[in-house]
């Protein structure tokens, strides 16, 4: 049944309240100057009915994360660390950070046990099958301090790209980052939209200059910050909805 139609549900303003977009007030305005969607059609009456579990919500084309019961988080994760739930080995994992949410969450894709950086926790499998999924293309930036002076030509070529085991692969961006490396070493920011197994180390090793130290920075819309390692921390509404826009962009051009 369509939003505008539905006899049951909740309110809409309540919900955009409830999402923090605004007080109920300010959000029938909002409704009223017709600046929010729901499903895609554009909704003015206040009376308007959802429900939030199944229906789309925006904001000046901007998703919003009306679904209490959904949570994505980003996590800083530490070396060290197995990028799975339950680890057969003992190691430390990543239950011991979602279990601190009263959702059942699980990682978006995964990061090596010597790599630190951004990580994403979720309970939302819509959002972690498409972000997860190669075909989406999702960019990935990390920083990485590698062994030896990186040249310009060795630059190039991996922008250009470099053949591995298991076929081409090339950086969308890759740049030497002034200061910060220790002797003997380079710091470089690259930016990649492959999820294959530890690719960033591959190709580095491939040109001459295995990593020492590596972290995810960014992943798609999504920046680490000063998060420190070990910390988690909930989407920002903004952060939300810039990944709902990338999904649903991904979405339809598939």
């Amino acid at each position: 049944m369509p939003a505008e139609q539905r006899a049951d549900g909740e309110r809409l303003q309540k919900v955009l309240a409830a999402a923090g977009v605004a007080s109920r007030r300010a959000s029938e305005e909002l409704m009223a100057a017709g600046r929010v969607a729901v499903n895609g059609r554009t909704v003015t009456e206040p009376g308007t009915r959802v429900d939030p579990a199944v229906d789309e919500v925006a904001v000046d084309g901007v998703p919003v994360r009306v679904d209490p019961e959904r949570r994505t988080v980003i996590l800083h994760k530490p070396t060290g660390v197995v990028s799975s739930m339950k680890d057969d080995r003992g190691r430390p994992d990543l239950s011991q950070y979602a279990d601190r949410y009263e959702e059942r969450l699980f990682n978006v894709g995964r990061l090596d046990t010597d790599t630190s950086g951004l990580l994403l926790l979720t309970n939302d499998g819509d959002l972690a099958q498409v972000l997860a999924h190669p075909s989406f293309g999702v960019t990935k930036t990390y920083i990485a301090l590698v062994d030896g002076a990186v040249k310009p030509g060795t630059l190039h070529s991996l922008r250009e790209g470099i053949e591995l085991d298991d076929g081409p692969i090339a950086a969308d961006r890759v740049r030497i980052l002034p200061g910060g490396a220790q002797p003997g070493a380079t710091l470089l920011e690259l930016t990649l939209h492959s999820g294959r197994n530890r690719i960033v180390r591959r190709m580095l090793d491939a040109v001459g200059h295995p990593v020492r130290e590596l972290a995810r920075r960014e992943f798609g819309p999504l920046k680490l910050g000063d998060l420190p390692a070990g910390r988690s921390r909930d989407l920002t509404a903004a952060e939300f909805g810039a990944l709902a826009t990338l999904v649903g962009r991904g979405r339809a051009d598939r």
